[in-house]
């Protein structure tokens, strides 16, 4: 049984993180090196030398050209994983090599596959085209999560938590105090959360960076692919103001929130944020504005969970949880990724 769905894929990075340097990430207790080739494609492999398992990603270890040069003995591997030169022979063992990992580049991130590299597929790979789409303006970051990834995964499929842990920001009392509805897309794999405020409060998040003041429509509709991406649509408009019957929606404000979850060890998650509006696109300020108050949330969220390892860290063997209707979403998710995990 694994703690992490494997044969699947995960967010390493942001593109942007990788340049044409050495660059290490610990994927689902996995050590990925990372670099972009001259070429400017992005290469993935074991963090390990063969020989005495130095990580190529520590210095004294360098990139030549798109080659790697252990920091230990001078083992050399090509872009591919294969070894190319080892110190004081001219014969290359035929195990010397890393098995590369499957990675491809998608809507601002580097994805890698945990797993059978035969059952790399990347069709599978979820979108978030708003990301890199020009129609929106993007705000992100990445919080390291002293936690295990499905706290993260509970946190974000239960956003009642808003009115209490994220007050002053994002959060109102309707959030909280509005039932959800909740659908699951068993073949498809997705998990499906919606909230439809149609007369709330606007809190600071969208009140500051809309203009919209008083009392607004507020519609969260989420959805969760497992294990690793995670999508909120956010609608804030005017009371009453619905979107049209050919689908546009003009009186609106669209705001897609994304969150990679990726698990670093056990417990502890690498927690991708990025925040993509359709509005204000060239006001620096409104960006500033979105990329402080959506990391201190996040820093929020972090704080709380990090907490909530360590209670579950030390409580009792057997100890049960009650649920209730708001974690509808949270459940079906867990239903998902312990089916993945080979754990139902």
């Amino acid at each position: 049984m694994s703690w992490f769905p494997r044969d699947q894929w995960y967010v390493a990075a942001y593109g942007s993180e990788i340049t044409h340097d050495l660059f290490s990430r610990t994927v689902c207790g996995e050590p990925v090196l990372f670099w972009r080739t001259r070429d400017g494609v992005v290469t993935a492999m074991p963090d390990r030398c063969v020989h005495r398992r130095f990580p190529l990603s520590q210095a004294p270890s360098r990139l030549v050209d798109d080659q790697v040069v252990c920091g230990y003995h001078g083992f050399t591997y090509d872009a591919g994983g294969r070894c190319v030169a080892v110190p004081g022979q001219t014969r290359v063992p035929r195990t010397a090599r890393l098995l590369p990992y499957p990675v491809a580049e998608q809507d601002s991130f580097v994805w890698v596959f945990i797993g059978d590299p035969a059952k790399a597929d990347a069709a599978r790979i979820p979108r978030a085209p708003w990301l890199v789409d020009p129609g929106y303006t993007t705000v992100s970051g990445m919080e390291p999560l002293n936690a295990r990834y499905e706290l993260l995964v509970d946190n974000l499929l239960d956003l009642s938590h808003e009115t209490y842990l994220h007050g002053g920001y994002i959060g109102t009392p309707e959030v909280a105090s509005t039932p959800i509805t909740t659908e699951v897309d068993e073949d498809a794999g997705i998990v499906f959360v919606s909230r439809h405020m149609d007369d709330a409060e606007c809190p600071p998040f969208y009140a500051k960076s809309t203009g919209l003041q008083g009392r607004i429509a507020r519609w969260q509709d989420i959805e969760y692919t497992p294990p690793c991406l995670y999508k909120l649509h956010s609608r804030i408009a005017p009371v009453g103001s619905v979107p049209r019957a050919d689908g546009t929606d003009p009186d609106a404000f669209h705001v897609e929130v994304v969150y990679a979850i990726t698990p670093e060890t056990e417990t502890s998650t690498h927690d991708f944020w990025a925040v993509a509006r359709d509005f204000a696109l060239g006001d620096e300020e409104v960006s500033a504005f979105l990329a402080d108050s959506n990391r201190t949330v996040v820093l929020q969220d972090v704080v709380a969970l990090n907490v909530l390892e360590q209670v579950i860290a030390n409580e009792p063997e057997g100890h049960q949880e009650l649920s209730i209707n708001i974690d509808t979403g949270g459940l079906a998710a867990r239903r998902m990724l312990g089916r993945l995990c080979g754990r139902s």
